[in-house]
This record gives C-alpha cells, structure tokens and sequence, in this order.
C-alpha cells in the first residue's frame, strides 16, 4: 500500500478546489455541460460535484436564505450568487484545513488500531467486528447499519463468502457484490457473533444463522438495539442519516489511534489496494458503489493525464 500521505491532502485539496471552480461556474451562469466540457468530465460528475459543495458550503457558511435543500438547484443558486462568492473564501480555508481528516492509515497502522481498541473498548467484540468489517469491505456507514446477520450468514450458520449489499440497504439503491473474504474479519465476526448468541440479542430458530434472526441488524447498539436511521430531506429524496454508527466509528478511530482517519479513509484505503492489485475504474466503482469514474479516480488520488503528456518523447 502507498505510505500514509502519498495520497493525502493533495488529492483532497485539489478535487474541492475543482468542485468550487464548477460551482463558480454555474453560478456565473454556465450550464452543466459547458462546465463539463471546460473540465473534461461528465454532465453528472458536474452536477454532482456542485451539489456535494452547495451542500456543505451552507452548512459551514450558513448562506442567507439558502438551505440544504435549495442547494440542489442552479435556480436558487444563481439567485444567491452574491452571497456564496462571499462566503467562498472562509469556506475554502476551512476545506484545507479539514482535508487532512481523510488520511489513509497503512496495513501496520489498521492492525495496531484493531489491538488497541480490543484493549480499550467497553465492548470489544462488536467493536472490533465493526472496525474491521469497514476496512475489509469498504461499506458506507449506512449501509453497514443497515446490514442484517442473513446479510453475512448463510442458513446453515457459515460465512456468505460472496454476499450482496441489497437495494434496500445500499446508499444507491442498487444492489452489489460485497465480498466477505477476509480471514481477520471472519475471526472477529465469529468472536462477536457467538457473544450475541451468549447474550441472547436477536434470537432466531434453533440451528440455523447459529441461532440468530436473519432478519436482525448485523451490528447492534450497547443497548442491544440496531443503529437508528433517520430520514432527512424532501419526500421521496432518499435521505438518510445514521448518527450512532457515525459516532461509534470516530470513537473507535480514537480508541485505536487513528488521528485524522475517517470512515472515508477505509474506502479510499480499499480502492487503492485494488488498484495495486491490478483492478480498474470500473472494478474498484463496482465494488465500492460508485458509478462515475471520475469519482474513483477522486478516491484513489489519480486523475487522466493531459494528451500532451501523453504523446511526449514516445520515440
């Protein structure tokens, strides 16, 4: 794997300072595939990279008039135009400095982290499972809420080594793969889910799925409850927030010492060991549920290089 800041901060920097030269764009009053066209990327990269910075642009900067949901529309951006140039500035250093908080933490770190929240946690099976789900299978927070034990047990109690993430569980709402394949995680699940069984949290039938509910979430709060998810948004916008996930997963970031590492860090730390390994834009988006290349490329720190550069000194 690449060392810890080989794609750090750089590659974070950059792909926010393209996503506001968009929004600046839009907001002038280009159209997405003018913008597209300038920055040699597709309409949907555009449009979705305006959104993602609208976004977080009103919540840091609290634009007048301009809420979250506004934000998704070139209309009432455009007619707040003076305001979000202003509140540009003190947004982008705010980006530089929050940007370090996506740093990829090596293979030595992600095992030394795994014993030490082992050591430091209140609930160290369920932790640990959690910890090292996220780093193996490179699933959302969300997703991982929402995953339940038939999600990774087959009936006869063994481990679905190629498994699925279903629509209903998916950011997207379309199914993928999720392969279930590493020997740390299987020891730790096993670890976890033979202590739920202990406790009697999410019973099912007696010899099958080990004796757990299929139908149970996979990973349960302290109180033996899955992570809440709540609906945010307009209706029919699929919005959904999982704050307890979030908050456990920082916590176990800071059990285990892992500064400046998030649940961003385990995609982009995934993405890259398949890309050493010889995997695609395509593989890598297929397995993390990415459909836009540009955004893969975003997430190993790799963009197309220029024609000219290309083409120089072939001969």
């Amino acid at each position: 794997m690449p060392s810890d800041c080989q794609h750090a901060n750089p590659p974070a920097q950059r792909s926010w300072r393209l996503s506001v030269d968009m929004l600046v764009a839009v907001v002038e009053g280009q159209t997405y595939e003018a913008v597209a066209l300038r920055f040699g990327v597709s309409r949907t990269a555009v449009e979705r990279r305006i959104k993602d910075v609208a976004v977080e642009l009103c919540k840091a900067a609290r634009v007048e008039g301009l809420n979250e949901e506004g934000a998704a529309f070139v209309r009432r951006l455009r007619l707040h135009r003076e305001a979000i140039l202003a509140a540009l500035p003190s947004f982008e250093r705010a980006v530089r400095t929050d940007a370090r908080v996506h740093r990829i933490p090596s293979e030595q770190e992600i095992l030394q982290a795994g014993r030490r929240i082992k050591a430091r946690s209140g609930r160290p099976a369920h932790d640990l499972a959690l910890f090292y789900f996220l780093f193996a299978t490179g699933a959302r927070p969300l997703e991982l809420a929402r995953l339940e034990v038939g999600d990774y047990l087959q009936p006869d109690g063994g481990v679905r080594r190629v498994s699925e993430i279903r629509e209903e569980v998916s950011i997207s709402g379309k199914r993928r793969d999720l392969y279930l394949t590493s020997a740390r995680l299987t020891e730790a699940m096993d670890i976890y889910l033979q202590e739920r069984l202990e406790r009697g949290l999410g019973l099912g039938s007696s010899g099958q799925f080990r004796g757990l509910d299929p139908q149970s979430r996979l990973f349960l709060s302290a109180k033996g409850e899955g992570f809440r998810v709540t609906p945010y948004g307009q209706p029919g916008q699929r919005r959904f927030l999982c704050r307890p996930i979030l908050e456990t997963l920082g916590k176990l970031f800071r059990y285990g010492g892992l500064q400046d590492v998030s649940a961003l860090s385990a995609r982009r730390a995934l993405a890259l060991k398949l890309a050493a390994r010889g995997a695609d834009e395509a593989q890598i988006g297929e397995l993390l549920g990415i459909s836009d290349r540009t955004a893969v490329r975003e997430l190993v720190g790799q963009r197309k290089p220029e024609i000219t550069r290309l083409m120089n000194d072939l001969l």
